[in-house]
């Protein structure tokens, strides 16, 4: 009954968090905010809103071992396992895009956690540098994309029907303002509901086990909330639509690190586990290095490069176990 109510509660968690990105798309669109900033933060934390949620539930309910792990194993299974996996369905072409960018913002944002979690607790202080940091991210991506339209030698014609052609997710210009206010409803009230569930009852299942929240937390809870962005790479591959697999996962990985965990930090310190230090923070480092060819070398991530991430992975998931 308790894995059946933690798919439960992920599939709650799941559905509110895509009903609260659409109703705020839409309110935001309505009310004039302009469609580059509500792809750059309102749908970026959205989507991160269930992950958001768990950490939230859990050290309320006395497990910061899940609050952790679900950061640090979805970093590392966003790597591994949602770049491996839709490798092997179809090669990943990330050669003709470049991530360099954000792929380096990723790896700092990497190396100032790991700093930060030394200190053996996630506090008030650690929450301001976390999301100054993602404050000096988000300027610099709004910075990236005014100096690259600016760069563009389009008329003003062509420049206001881009502008009007912006495609942000979940966006529909003919949705009525009932919907838009029952999918902020449905989201608001789903995301508690769906991290309360699942949270207690991964809680029973690490009892029953014998394992610790923190293994629960870098295994099940992990894996479950990295399979949005693994329907998505999925999507992508498929559609050959490689800047999406790759910015979707670098994107992901930044906003766990710095959003989640800081916005968390700032409700309740989130202490830190011995074996974090020793070894999942040194393989999420690791699998975040991993990718290196495929951002600077321009190498495609082939179908012996997923199943490689793909194996790489399963050992993971089998050491952690053990």
């Amino acid at each position: 009954m308790e894995w059946l109510l933690v798919s439960l509660g992920l599939v709650i968690l799941l559905l509110a968090g895509d009903a609260l990105v659409r109703g705020a798309v839409n309110l935001s669109l309505r009310i004039g905010i302009p469609a580059l900033i509500v792809s750059l933060t309102i749908v970026a934390f959205g989507t991160s809103a269930p992950e958001l949620l768990i950490s939230l539930q859990a050290t309320s309910k006395g497990a910061p071992g899940i609050a952790m792990g679900n950061v640090v194993g979805s970093n590392t299974a966003n790597i591994l396992m949602v770049l491996g996996i839709p490798a092997i369905l179809a090669a990943l072409h990330t050669s003709q895009f470049d991530t360099r960018r954000t792929y380096v913002q990723m790896i700092l944002a990497t190396l100032l956690f790991i700093a930060l979690a030394t200190r053996g607790v996630f506090d008030f202080w650690a929450a301001i540098v976390l999301l100054g940091a993602l404050s000096f991210m988000l300027a610099d991506a709004f910075y990236q994309v005014s100096c690259h339209r600016k760069r563009q030698a389009i008329s003003d014609a062509a420049a206001a029907e881009l502008e009007d052609d912006e495609e942000v997710e979940g966006a529909d210009p003919n949705m009525p303002w009932w919907r838009i206010i029952l999918f902020l409803v449905l989201g608001l009230a789903g995301l508690p509901l769906g991290a309360d569930i699942m949270v207690d009852n991964a809680e029973i299942i690490a009892k029953r086990y014998g394992v610790t929240d923190t293994v629960i937390g870098l295994t099940l809870v992990a894996v479950g909330t990295s399979l949005p962005e693994l329907a998505t790479t999925v999507m992508a591959a498929l559609r050959r639509q490689a800047d999406v697999a790759l910015g979707n996962v670098i994107g992901s990985n930044l906003f766990n690190l710095l959003a989640i965990i800081g916005i968390t930090a700032l409700v309740r310190p989130i202490p830190v586990d011995d074996k974090f230090l020793e070894f999942d923070l040194w393989v999420m480092l690791g699998a975040s290095i991993l990718i290196v060819p495929f951002v600077f070398f321009r190498k495609d991530i082939t179908r012996v490069w997923g199943i490689a991430l793909s194996c790489l992975y399963l050992i993971y998931i089998m050491v952690v176990l053990s």
